[in-house]
């Protein structure tokens, strides 16, 4: 049985929970994922469970996952890899990482961050998800560098996977990884129709909505769910949905009203456009029938 240790860095936090998780898998070689903070106590007792290490990976570069490991690698003479960490060889959506019995596969997940990798073990079915998808509560959109649509597809990616374990950046084990990727899809699309349900009822403002949604939630969370409103916003309004006047704190949000298909007149035209999707792809392939075979 494959060894997989944990070693929790010293910096809890609101965004961190306990701390970060920083994965040891395997040993003599080991394979270390996501160092962490540069904290010189927490790297040694990473340096003394991992022994020999054969290879680091960084799952994205926030502060809290790492810092730490450009010296850590070095420290260990271990190569280092990461999508676009300064000092790191650079990762590949896909390419497998070797270190002893370890083969691990990195997974381009983005929507945390761009940067953002899974890491993934098929034959034991261990998935370490960094802050993709967190042990307990949910992980944090931020808009100005997060992306809610490539984070809904990164979260479908990884359920097409079939893990069964989740080793999260943070947070305790999920020991059914099925059951939690469901939660985090099921939630976010609640969380899209309480936005959408606050502009049908005639909220304008991130505040405003804020303020509905999160109004049983501690008081010392409102910054971080307004970043979440936002980001489900920026989502709406790429898609259409949603049309937006004004910028930063001054911005003012409405649903866009559906209208009729122009061609078959029963459908709702797609956002900005006159045409249904089947009357579209008719008008198109300039086939008169291809909206009536998709109905």
């Amino acid at each position: 049985m494959l060894r997989i240790a944990r070693v929790l860095a010293p910096n809890p936090d609101v965004y961190t929970l306990e701390g970060t998780n920083t994965w040891v898998v395997g040993d003599d070689p080991s394979l270390v994922i996501d160092p962490g903070p540069d904290i010189r106590e927490h790297l040694e007792e990473i340096a003394r469970e991992a022994g020999r290490v054969g290879a680091v990976i960084v799952t994205h570069d926030h502060p809290d996952h790492a810092p730490g490991a450009v010296g850590f690698a070095a420290s260990v003479g271990a190569p280092l890899f990461a999508f676009r960490l300064k000092g790191a060889e650079r990762l590949r959506d896909g390419q497998v990482v070797s270190a002893g019995r370890v083969e691990a596969t990195a997974v381009h997940t983005p929507g945390h961050t761009a940067d953002h990798v899974a890491v993934w073990l098929e034959p034991e079915g261990a998935l370490f998800t960094g802050d993709a998808v967190l042990g307990r509560g949910t992980s944090f959109i931020d808009p100005s560098e997060g992306d809610l649509s490539k984070y809904l597809a990164s979260l479908r990616k990884m359920a097409a996977l079939g893990p069964r374990t989740i080793y999260p950046g943070h947070g305790p084990i999920v020991l059914d990884a099925r059951e939690k990727l469901e939660e985090y899809l099921a939630h976010r699309a609640e969380r899209e129709e309480q936005v959408q349900s606050a502009l049908a009822d005639g909220l304008r403002s991130v505040g405003e909505i804020v303020q509905r949604i999160y109004a049983d939630y501690p008081r010392d969370v409102r910054p971080l769910a307004a970043g979440s409103v936002l980001a489900h916003l920026k989502k709406l309004e790429h898609e259409g949905r949603v049309d937006r006047s004004g910028t930063g704190d001054r911005a003012k949000y409405a649903l866009v009203s559906l209208k009729t298909c122009e061609r078959c007149g029963r459908r709702p035209a797609t956002p900005r456009t006159k045409y249904c999707g089947p009357c579209a792809l008719a008008v198109l392939q300039g086939d008169e029938h291809v909206a009536e075979k998709l109905d």
